[in-house]
């Protein structure tokens, strides 16, 4: 067993000592005294569902009921966000008296519970809880009777002490800012407890320092987790100014980086792109986020720290994944996808990766984070970056990316090592867009003594009908708008493959082109995706 760190002896002290009912004299208030608004749309269907006692977290269902919180025999993802109380917002947008009741009970019953899931103390499900709580006070406390109330703000004040002394938590990702969103809602809804934003002030700007990349990119790789930073420090710079509270420079700064390396992370559909553990997201949240955020100012193409590559012409959008995966304790949603690609055609995908199930557990968790999973080169069946249950293992170590522009249109070319330990083969991928944006082709290459059996994937979206040409040397593709595409390969063999597309609300069964072959060290397979000039299919 590992010796504890000074650094937890000391959150542990704290926390001891929060929980000491005689640390402080201050006076349980008999409400907040400034409201704290939650900006963020629910959805009423989930609302009504959880008056049908049910719920629902990233493909993940269970029961949410009286009693429900001292149990833990729910997957972990399911249990935190039931203790968040996040779907608040859910039974806020049925809007029912119904619900307001139903949310009060629920809310009494947590309380109330003599033994509760050890995760609802995780800093990050403590701070949702907080938020959630102060932000629908309105909702379903406000007319709730003295008891009622007495008993909320008494847990709130509770947790938000407890809260306190165990920042920074011990979680370094983007749930640190879920944590912090919630203590500033608390410092803001109690200003009599001066500490907790003290607390919150001194940790932000080291949390933004250590997470925010230089380009806007969140350091966990994952757009779907660089929404979600965007919203906790948008809601975090609104409590503060509502609070008439001192503002970090760092906080402004970071979210004025985020708002633009978001947007070049989305497809022209309005949904983000699939990379490490990611789903579309509703484009109406990704809008309110981003006009939270403020100044629309263009996503950059290039973005060397996070890993991204966007290159965008005419009508055509493709963004591809040329970094090192996230580091250790920084993993959690990471896949063996790099050098994959994913394409797109005004507001058609055609293609994608194939998603992912990030709350879910076993076959479907780790299928989706597979090197086969996404649109890219494998190498004798082998992930590029090994696949372990909380992140990754042995990964690529360096990834070379360098583009440009010329006359005819934009090149990029990236290549990683992590095939270098078990095959000592280096992936060379060469793409390029012309530049009216209907001429894409690439080249794959492995750098090897010696040749490797390769396959290199092309997930189509399920909206993409596919049909093999004549000749076997290519494909027919048609997109919902009509425009027909090609593509065409030399070098490797050509089929057509079942896939499935996880980027939605369910799975969906779509079709992914195969090319597969014996690598040759002085030759390229090389591809390419034209519009086609006649329509097809």
């Amino acid at each position: 067993m590992k010796p504890p760190r000074p650094g937890d002896l000391l959150r542990g002290l704290r926390l001891q000592l929060a929980k000491l009912p005689t640390i402080s004299l201050t006076r349980v208030p008999d409400a907040p005294a400034q409201p704290v608004r939650d900006p963020w749309p629910g959805d009423a269907n989930r609302g009504a569902a959880i008056l049908r006692d049910e719920i629902e977290r990233g493909g993940l269902r269970g029961k949410l009921q009286p009693g429900v919180f001292g149990r833990t025999a729910a997957p972990a993802a399911l249990r935190a966000y039931a203790h968040s109380f996040v779907w608040l917002r859910d039974l806020r947008a049925f809007g029912t008296d119904n619900a307001r009741v139903r949310a009060r009970t629920l809310v009494a019953d947590w309380i109330a519970c003599p033994e509760r899931d050890p995760i609802a103390e995780r800093p990050d499900v403590a701070g949702s809880r907080i938020a959630a709580w102060l932000g629908y006070y309105e909702f379903f406390a406000a007319s709730a009777d003295d008891a009622f109330r007495q008993k909320l703000m008494a847990r709130l004040v509770a947790d938000a002490r407890a809260l306190s002394a165990v920042m920074p938590p011990e979680e370094i990702d983007a749930r640190a800012f879920t944590a912090l969103r919630g203590l500033i809602s608390a410092a803001i809804a109690l200003p009599e407890h001066t500490t907790f934003l003290a607390r919150a002030l001194k940790v932000l700007p080291q949390e933004i320092e250590r997470q925010i990349l230089a380009d806007g990119c969140h350091c966990e790789r994952s757009p779907a987790q660089l929404l979600a930073v965007l919203q906790d420090l948008t809601d975090i710079r609104a409590l503060l100014k509502a609070g008439q509270a001192p503002q970090p420079p760092s906080l402004g700064q970071a979210i004025d980086r985020i708002a633009p390396a978001l947007r070049a992370l989305r497809h022209p559909d309005g949904g983000l792109a699939l990379f490490n553990g990611g789903k579309e997201m509703e484009s109406g949240l990704i809008d309110l986020a981003l006009a939270q955020a403020g100044r629309a100012t263009r996503g950059p193409s290039a973005m060397y720290q996070g890993g991204f590559q966007r290159i965008q012409a005419g009508k055509s959008v493709l963004i591809a994944d040329c970094g090192v995966p996230a580091p250790p304790k920084l993993d959690r949603f990471a896949h063996a996808g790099t050098l994959s690609f994913e394409f797109s055609v005004g507001k058609d995908r055609m293609i994608v990766n194939c998603g992912a199930v990030p709350y879910a557990v076993g076959d479907w968790y780790d299928a989706c984070r597979r090197t086969a999973a996404h649109s890219t080169l494998e190498i004798a069946e082998t992930d590029s970056s090994e696949l372990l249950a909380t992140g990754l293992g042995h990964r690529p170590s360096k990834v070379e990316v360098s583009r440009q522009e010329g006359d005819r249109g934009q090149y990029l070319e990236a290549s990683h090592d992590g095939y270098a330990r078990p095959f000592g083969a280096i992936h060379l991928r060469r793409l390029f867009m012309s530049l009216n944006g209907e001429d894409i082709r690439g080249e794959d290459i492995i750098k090897a003594a010696t040749p490797q059996p390769f396959t290199i994937r092309f997930h189509l979206h399920p909206a993409v009908k596919v049909e093999m040409k004549q000749d076997g040397e290519g494909v027919l593709l048609l997109l919902p708008s009509g425009p027909g595409w090609e593509l065409r390969a030399a070098g490797a063999r050509l089929a057509l493959a079942e896939s499935i597309y996880l980027g939605g609300t369910e799975l969906r069964r779509s079709n992914q082109i195969v090319l597969t072959g014996m690598s040759d060290p002085d030759e390229a397979v090389k591809w390419a995706i034209t519009k086609a000039t006649q329509r097809l299919l």
